[in-house]
């Protein structure tokens, strides 16, 4: 059975707490309505303040919703299209959360708890939670202020400081981290953060700073290698001692064990790879818009983009791509025999709806009025009755053992260590979870695919093959989870990949296609005037296609991409602040 952490509850008890809920403020000390000097005398007062940080982690769309170049919709945000602006205020650079675990982490009440385990251990929460706070304020602005404390409103040293630079802010993420590592309980959970979620963090931001700081040499930062080197202890303490696994199946091996793991509707029957998850419930009306996104003609028609798909290999190990012609064929046939995690990814002739616990009902072609590129997404889907928006009560993934494992392996290959047995404990799991042939370190550097070659301009070096073969299996594994995409254009120098043009699937020419082979035309291609519709057949005008008369189907065409190498990799401060406070600075080639 299910538990939940009713947010309504801790958000009453905080606000009890505190005599404003606006925690907005950094400065703003907290007046209690129930005394400090009172509070925290028990476990159960450390447990009910701290409850409230599980409201800091990404919900909804910030777990589903990622875009970058692996999933197009049918308008582009600003960071893909290259005009973001400098922001009058927040665009991210708010304090909200942070005063609260300050607060808590310096409390003299806390400090003074009689049990020191069990103190430590709500420190440590604490700390897990500051780590991941500034861990993402460092993705997004790099230098950022390191408040330790809580700052009161005449600490104007504190108020007006300067930023931080991002070699102090990181190690005191790597200082907040191992403590919560050395303090939280080692049980597994998969709704309450353990020392488990605390070293699967530490190895998600010591791979993304360590690779940052290798291939973003215009910053001029040292220690690339020594935290490539702490992502590999830490996801190495992961692989021998937490007993996670790879998710094969609940009763027994499955059929489709990748789709299977994002379509349940609990944790619990995937709790063996899932780390954290994120939990909804229709009886205590907690929800998302999942389903609708994906099944909606309102939501953005969520569709896969067709480099992607090239990136999928064939189901003996070769590379799609290595086949003559590969870009012109049709998409029956290039869905053929390919990593199953493509199956179980998007709609594929044969598809249809999961419903209960079966898959049921009539075949599917993709939907074109729900997909902008017709490789329409099926991840996370379950029963067509959470179709409607904000209907969806499935569960959602935050950590899992699988991003570990691929953490791992990348770390190693940046570093130079990596070996055919770190791959045989890492990468091969993966595969074998899918049935693929498992991923061969010397062939792979023998002879780098020339395909991702084109994608990763700035890989070279003894690595390069393997480091490619690695970002392909990342790529394809991690679709549509926490927007890992941008995050890895960014840390590895590769935002040129999103001012490219987004294609979706190819047609040769007019005429009507039955997508998916059952005896049905599904889409009609068609040149010069519209003609009249014909039953549910999807229209597109041939002059939508990337070659005149056939092509690809082309994603926002009319809209101008653009990704600035010299500024885009950081977000800008918003005014607001600059103008408050004389020692921010803005970041480069933002003014």
């Amino acid at each position: 059975m299910k538990t939940y952490l009713n947010l309504t509850y801790l958000l009453c008890i905080v606000c009890l707490f505190f005599s404003s809920c606006d925690t907005d403020l950094l400065e703003r000390f907290p007046t209690a309505k129930i005394s400090p000097q009172t509070f925290f005398k028990t476990e159960n007062d450390l447990k009910a303040y701290t409850n409230y940080f599980y409201s800091l982690l990404p919900g909804g769309t910030d777990i589903y919703g990622e875009t970058a170049d692996n999933i197009v919709l049918s308008s582009v945000s600003r960071e893909i299209s290259g005009t973001r602006l400098v922001p009058t205020s927040g665009g991210g650079w708010d304090w909200t959360g942070l005063r609260d675990i300050n607060f808590f982490i310096n409390s003299e009440n806390v400090a003074k708890f009689p049990d020191a385990a069990v103190r430590d251990k709500y420190l440590g929460l604490a700390r897990f939670f500051r780590a991941q706070f500034y861990f993402e304020k460092v993705k997004r602005f790099g230098d950022v202020p390191w408040y330790s404390k809580v700052i009161e409103t005449n600490d104007t040293e504190n108020l007006f400081k300067a930023r931080d630079p991002r070699v102090l802010v990181m190690d005191s993420i790597l200082a907040d981290i191992n403590f919560a590592i050395a303090k939280l309980d080692a049980g597994k959970s998969v709704e309450r953060v353990t020392k488990w979620t605390a070293l699967a963090l530490k190895s998600r931001i010591c791979l993304y700073e360590g690779t940052w700081r290798k291939y973003h040499t215009e910053f001029a930062l040292e220690g690339s290698d020594r935290f490539l080197s702490e992502c590999v202890a830490a996801s190495e303490e992961m692989i021998n001692t937490s007993g996670y696994t790879v998710y094969t199946g609940t009763n027994g091996p499955s059929k489709r064990p990748y789709q299977d793991l994002f379509s349940q509707l609990s944790l619990e029957p995937v709790a063996s790879e899932v780390i954290l998850g994120r939990r909804y419930s229709a009886e205590l009306n907690i929800r998302h818009g999942l389903q609708f996104y994906i099944t909606s003609r309102t939501q953005g028609k969520p569709g896969m983009e067709k480099r992607l798909v090239n990136s999928y290999l064939m189901l003996d190990g070769t590379p799609f791509t290595d086949i003559p012609g590969y870009d012109t064929i049709s998409y029956f046939r290039e869905v053929q025999m390919r990593d199953p995690r493509l199956a179980q990814t998007i709609r594929i002739p044969g598809y249809r709806r999961i419903t209960g616990s079966t898959e049921s009902g009539p075949q599917l072609a993709p939907d074109f009025n729900t997909t902008v590129t017709g490789y329409q997404p099926i991840k996370w889907m379950n029963d067509p009755q959470y179709d409607m928006s904000g209907q969806s009560v499935q569960d959602l993934l935050l950590f899992r053992f699988g991003e570990v494992l691929l953490n791992y392996a990348e770390a190693k290959a940046e570093l130079g260590t990596l070996t055919q047995s770190d791959i045989d404990r890492s990468i091969k799991l993966l595969r074998d979870r899918i049935g693929m042939p498992n991923l061969e370190l010397a062939a792979s550097n023998a002879k780098p695919d020339n395909y991702q070659s084109t994608l990763y301009q700035n890989v070279n070096g003894a690595n390069k093959g393997i480091i490619l073969e690695i970002r392909r299996e990342r790529r394809i594994e991690l679709v549509m989870e926490e927007g890992f995409r941008w995050d890895d254009l960014m840390r590895w120098k590769e935002g040129h990949l999103l001012s490219d043009t987004f294609k979706g699937m190819y047609f040769t020419g007019a005429g009507f296609v039955d997508l998916d082979h059952d005896g049905t035309n599904d889409v009609e291609i068609y040149a010069g005037s519209r003609p009249p519709a014909t039953g549910n057949i999807y229209q597109i005008p041939v002059s939508d296609l990337s070659a005149g008369n056939k092509g690809n189907i082309l994603n926002n065409r009319n809209i101008l991409k653009s990704f600035n190498e010299s500024r885009d990799y950081l977000w800008p401060l918003p005014l607001e602040d600059l103008n408050m406070n004389p020692n921010l600075k803005q970041n480069p080639n933002w003014q």
